[in-house]
């Protein structure tokens, strides 16, 4: 089974790799980083970056295809490369997913119209502008079409299609693998338990984050 995982300039990293580190435990699979061009690409902070080894032109038929978001996914949005993979492929695959603003490109794509999708929350209602169904659910299956909320629920994205693919025995073992026993120690992980001054913060910043622009600066400074 081979999952390609989608990079591209300024990529969340925990979107792409939270799904990397789970779905790449699956018995079987073989996960390769696909990519307009091969060789290096930085993460959204720019302090990381990840290789990539194969262009689309390499990877004809994957059977389950993963795009994560970021601030690069702006740039992203108009039909190029990219959308034309991503049609080509879907044609074959047995999954086509996506984490937090990854829907997004997917939905540009015409892949999600008329289907239920999630995205980060600050996205969501872009969705319907591509003709998705938005809901604030944290991983939303539509037939083959699987979308997780924003960038720490690809690990939870992974981990039920690793059930859905391996068995829950399978799934099970990953998760204990890989010790993902969450227990934050704040209950802010979504804007209606987070307090009205951080969801605001977000929200102020979060507008240059949807432009492609940094804005960590801004929100910790409370801007």
């Amino acid at each position: 089974m081979q999952i390609a995982i989608v990079l591209y300039d300024r990529f969340t990293a925990l979107d792409a790799i939270g799904p990397y580190e789970t779905l790449g435990l699956i018995p079987g699979a073989e996960v390769v980083f696909v990519a307009e061009r091969t060789g290096p690409h930085r993460t959204d902070k720019g302090s990381l970056r990840v290789a990539v080894d194969a262009t689309f032109a390499d990877v004809t038929a994957p059977d389950l295809v993963v795009v994560p978001g970021g601030p690069g996914q702006t740039a992203l949005m108009d039909d190029g490369p990219l959308h034309d993979w991503l049609r080509a492929v879907d044609a074959g695959t047995t999954w086509t997913t996506s984490v937090c603003t990854g829907s997004l490109i997917l939905a540009a794509a015409g892949l999600l119209k008329g289907r239920r999708a999630t995205s980060h929350w600050l996205a969501l209602d872009q969705l319907s502008t591509y003709g998705a169904e938005p809901t604030g659910e944290r991983v939303v299956f539509d037939g083959k079409y699987v979308t997780a909320a924003g960038v720490s629920s690809g690990i939870d994205m992974g981990l039920a299609l690793a059930g859905r693919i391996a068995g829950d025995h399978v799934a099970q073992t990953i998760q204990l693998g890989i010790e993902y026993d969450p227990q934050p120690p704040y209950d802010a992980g979504a804007p209606d338990k987070a307090p009205a001054d951080v969801v605001a913060a977000l929200r102020e910043g979060g507008r240059a984050l949807l432009a492609g622009e940094r804005w960590r600066d801004q929100v910790a400074d409370g801007k």
